[in-house]
């Protein structure tokens, strides 16, 4: 019997009933063959050598692909979960998935693993990867399940979800199975431990359990792999760079914020100096939203229980939100749930619904720096790139079906133009659909995702599919930007809303006076003005754009008679809207020099005595090598006022 297979160009072949991707491979070239790691059969991924019975659309899933390294890291954690286990008997193992350029597992385990044990446990690796051992699928009954794993409380914990319908309702699980190593497993893998080329252990660190604070602590060992030594190798340089350009470390080196452990985790206090970073974004976007037809509004930063049930938080977000507040009770009397706000949407939507609304006024366009506050794990957080307390560049728009495929083409042309003038030229799009847990009907979510697509390829954005990855209330399309040191970075968010004008009624009189509703576009353009800053200063590593710059200019004097000079220069700088620091201090020339240049200050000037005379200045600009003698301070004020000019 044969089957019918569809390649990704269209083309069809006939192979025999049962035919692997291996084969499929094979057939096609040898190359594609070794490079070959797993197949795409329909939607579901399969190993290289699982039977395929049906008529199918195929794809090959190589190594060098998100995909292809996807299951080598899986692999990869399977590998790292059996050393562990042969090398600390009585060791239990948790979950081992792949994540972002590597994996993970969790263990339980007697004591914290050390930096000596991860050497070990990786040499262990090297051993079982030489041994080549096949990866084999296999499938178990529950009860067989529980009984072969019985010694492994949370393997347990996870059949017995499955058992229960909390995992994927089947009287069966899968498992994976390389020698004596078994584990619980959907796949797919490797076709054996020895394709596993390049892998390295990063660290080891504390995790709870499904991350429940309540629940048992384990032992979890980060590690990275890699189709080719060269590409770890380039990864491992990349880690170096973003090292020394980490937010964090240049954030106190720079002066900008700081993290006071009396605010408690994940809260950020600004400095002077990043205090003019942050208005200078955030006046930027004020500017740019004028510009571009939106209306500047506030909200406010707590509101009822009743808003955020409407809206449906409270029943699908509200793991994320602060505990609620009971205020305005006593006296026997009850008191009203708050809640700090996690999302400004409810607020836009309450505006809009503030009194009658025609189809002449849309769309409307509403846009807010709004401070919102997510109840994050402790173990998540990380400096401005995970915060509790943030600030973001809201809008929502209200409009008609019939203007959503012109408004959400404009609003792509609208996003990357401004994250172009931030100095990011590389684009890419996820397309978010339905998560399990939503709100609204089916039709309706298929039409805005196809809404979303339609706008993707419009504006000839490449995009891949995230299925489930979806905001509760719709679809999203998620643009990511690629840094100077080439790591992906999720920015700007805009997703389609059906449901949420439902849940509040909002309706607006059309042409011929009968009401419709409005469809609603949320929208955060740079994420969150502290994400945004976090990401902006590990791109230019703490060297920011001269019209970003917290200082652009440092004016130096030679010796203290220079002084006088240099506070003139000083004043003509800053009459032209350039932000000065004059550096008068008791020090040598080349010590200011070297300060201003580790402070990252895009302009330096210096002046002596025939400078005085003259009515000149000697400049050196960032990136230059040499200082440029008597210029004339008229035309060195021109020019760093139009390099501090900012865009737009």
């Amino acid at each position: 019997m044969s089957i019918r297979i569809t390649l990704p160009d269209g083309s069809q072949r006939e192979y025999h009933d049962g035919v692997t991707g291996f084969e499929i491979a094979s057939d096609i070239g040898p190359r594609l063959a070794k490079a070959a790691v797993a197949v795409t059969v329909d939607s579901a991924m399969y190993d290289l050598h699982r039977p395929i019975d049906h008529d199918a659309a195929v794809s090959i899933v190589t190594e060098n692909t998100e995909a292809g390294r996807h299951v080598i890291r899986h692999s990869a954690a399977h590998i790292m979960a059996q050393a562990v286990l042969e090398m600390f008997p009585g060791s239990t193992y948790a979950i081992g998935p792949a994540i972002q350029d590597g994996f993970y597992y969790d263990f339980g385990v007697e004591h914290p693993f050390t930096p000596e044990d991860l050497a070990r446990i990786e040499e262990k690796m090297a051993e079982i990867v030489e041994a080549d051992q096949p990866f084999e699928r296999g499938e178990l009954p529950i009860a067989d399940a529980l009984s072969v794993f019985a010694d492994h409380p949370f393997k347990r914990e996870i059949i017995e979800g499955v058992d229960s319908g909390e995992g994927v309702d089947s009287e069966y699980v899968s498992t994976y199975r390389n020698a004596e190593f078994l584990d619980l497993c959907r796949g797919p893998h490797l076709p054996s431990t020895g394709r596993l080329k390049a892998f390295h252990l990063m660290r080891s660190a504390g995790a709870y359990w499904r991350g429940d604070e309540n629940k048992p602590q384990l032992q979890r060992i980060y590690g990275t792999a890699w189709e080719s030594k060269k590409a770890l190798d380039a990864y491992m340089l990349q880690l170096e760079q973003a090292a020394l350009r980490d937010h964090r470390k240049l954030g106190n080196e720079l002066d900008l914020f700081s993290f006071p452990p009396e605010l408690g985790s994940g809260l950020a206090v600004w400095h002077p100096h990043g205090g003019i970073l942050r208005r200078e974004i955030e006046d930027y976007s004020r500017r740019t939203h004028r510009n571009h037809g939106y209306e500047y509004v506030v909200t406010p930063h707590v509101a009822k229980a009743d808003l955020w049930e409407t809206s449906g938080h409270l029943n699908y977000y509200r793991d994320g939100m602060y505990p609620v507040m009971e205020l305005d009770g006593g006296e026997g009397k009850p008191g009203q749930e708050y809640f700090v706000k996690p999302m400004n949407c409810p607020f836009h939507i309450l505006i809009y619904r503030s009194r009658s609304r025609s189809y002449r006024e849309l769309p409307l366009r509403l846009f807010e720096l709004g401070t919102v506050y997510r109840y994050e794990r402790s173990g998540v957080l990380h400096g401005l790139m995970r915060a509790r307390g943030f600030t973001q560049d809201d809008s929502h728009i209200f409009t008609t079906e019939e203007d959503l495929a012109d408004e959400l083409k404009n609003l792509l042309d609208f996003v990357l133009m401004v994250l172009r003038d931030f100095g990011f030229e590389e684009f890419e799009a996820d397309l978010s659909t339905r998560p399990d847990k939503y709100v609204g009907d089916v039709d309706l979510w298929k039409k805005a995702e196809e809404y979303l697509a339609s706008s993707l390829e419009a504006a000839d954005l490449p995009y891949q599919l995230a299925p489930g990855e979806g905001a509760f209330y719709g679809p999203k399309i998620d643009i990511h930007i690629k840094d100077a040191i080439g790591r992906r970075w999720q920015l700007s968010t805009i997703q389609v809303d059906f449901a949420q004008p439902e849940n509040f009624d909002l309706e607006y009189a059309t042409s011929d006076n009968t009401r419709q509703r409005p469809v609603m576009i949320h929208r955060a353009l740079l994420g969150s003005i502290e994400r945004f800053v976090g990401i902006l200063v590990e791109h230019y590593a703490g060297a920011f754009p001269m019209w970003l710059a917290p200082v652009q200019t440092t004016v130096i004097p030679v010796a203290d008679r220079h002084q006088d000079y240099a506070e003139f220069v000083g004043a003509e700088l800053t009459e032209r809207g350039v932000r000065v620091h004059v550096d008068g201090a008791d020090e040598t020339v080349g010590e200011k020099i070297r300060r201003a240049i580790t402070q990252k200050h895009p302009a330096v000037i210096v002046v002596g005595d025939k400078d005085v005379e003259a009515g000149t200045v000697g400049l050196r600009l960032r990136g230059e090598d040499n200082e440029q003698r008597g210029i004339v301070l008229g035309d060195a004020v021109e020019t760093l006022a139009e390099m501090a000019r900012p865009p737009r």
